[in-house]
């Protein structure tokens, strides 16, 4: 078995390598950036925009190579806005017809696997039906993943490869520059508060029931899949296995991070943390922290934290959950408290130097 990551720098990507590296399992990640952190791993500098260059990489990077995992994802600026966009979904699909298309031929290819999410069940446009079944016909809305989806099942029929496509929840992991990562919002968010002497107040409206996804956990699982008779050409929602709320983890995040919570004041991240950079390299220099900026560590994931956080609206927005007994009836049992994740996960990016070492 080899593997081929793309998206490696991503936080399923990094997450999926970092696994693999430990695990000495043959892997090769594939993104415009290499992931953050794992200068041990096995690494191709690749645009998926760029024709020629997927044409060139599949000739000379994918000899051997038995399964791809495909994590990689196009966002515009803003986030929100572009779920919606034709033109994003079209790229979001030439980025796999570019690098899917050139291996039609391989001899060794025998399995893809590629992410979706919660968006499959229509929750970004309407209140979705609960729980998210992965049985359940396809939500009528236009949606990159359908396009997707439809393509590689057009090659696995063309080839004889299989597939597994899974829809996680909101994922929590570790990358640079990603667009949705809700850690590096919170985390940053808490280390510019306490450095200003004020409160981890919670900056949003009242928050909807919600459940989380551990990158390493989601990672585990795709793992498990590999040559998995039980998964292949399936569908597989996943979450930790618990549910929360984000104003009621709010006093968990307050202890995690050794601060007083302070009144709600609802802002958005976005339009009034961005500018911040000044401050954010005070505290780098005070605390001996990698010498990323800002922008770097969040991304566009302020403008994610800001709807997560339901920072626009004075209702409870509808809740999102899924079902993950297909999952479990698979044969993967794994789960995590999700208040477990955050300090697990708060605390491994202190000791990467990517935040303060809170307590």
């Amino acid at each position: 078995m080899k593997i081929a990551v793309i998206g490696a720098s991503g936080v399923v990507g990094r997450a999926l390598m970092e696994r693999f590296l430990d695990r000495k399992v043959p892997a090769v990640g594939l993104s415009r950036r290499p992931p953050a952190d794992l200068p041990g791993a096995e690494f191709q500098p690749l645009d998926l925009l760029d024709t020629e260059a997927c044409k060139e990489c599949a000739e000379s990077v994918f000899g051997g190579v038995t399964h791809i995992v495909y994590a990689a994802l196009y966002e515009k600026p803003g986030l929100i806005a572009g779920w919606q966009e034709l033109d994003q979904m079209q790229t979001n699909l030439q980025m796999l017809q570019n690098i899917l298309g050139p291996l039609r031929d391989s001899k060794t290819l025998r399995h893809v696997t590629l992410l979706q999410g919660t968006k499959a069940y229509g929750a970004h446009v309407a209140p979705m039906k609960i729980p998210g079944v992965e049985s359940e016909p396809r939500h009528p809305h236009e949606n990159f993943y359908w396009l997707q989806e439809d393509q590689l099942i057009d090659y696995c029929n063309e080839t004889g490869w299989t597939r597994t496509i899974w829809r996680p929840q909101v994922i929590f992991g570790h990358a640079l520059h990603a667009p949705m990562n809700m850690l590096a919002a919170v985390g940053t968010y808490a280390a510019l508060q306490k450095a200003a002497g004020l409160p981890f107040t919670y900056p949003g409206g009242p928050s909807a029931v919600s459940e989380a996804i551990d990158a390493d956990l989601l990672a585990a699982a795709i793992h498990f899949s590999l040559d998995n008779a039980a998964f292949e050409n399936e569908t597989f929602n996943i979450t930790n296995g618990d549910v929360f709320r984000w104003q009621d983890t709010w006093p968990a995040l307050a202890e995690i991070f050794g601060m007083d919570m302070g009144e709600p004041e609802r802002r958005l991240l976005s339009e009034s943390f961005y500018d911040r950079e000044s401050d954010w390299q005070q505290i780098v220099k005070t605390h001996e922290l990698q010498p990323y900026s800002l922008r770097q560590i969040v991304g566009d994931s302020y403008y994610y934290a800001d709807a997560m956080f339901n920072a626009y609206g004075d209702r409870v927005p509808p809740p999102a959950l899924l079902s993950t007994i297909k999952l479990r009836q698979a044969g993967f049992q794994d789960c995590i408290d999700t208040t477990k994740m955050f300090r697990n996960w708060f605390t491994r990016l202190g000791e990467l130097r990517v935040l303060p070492k809170f307590s």
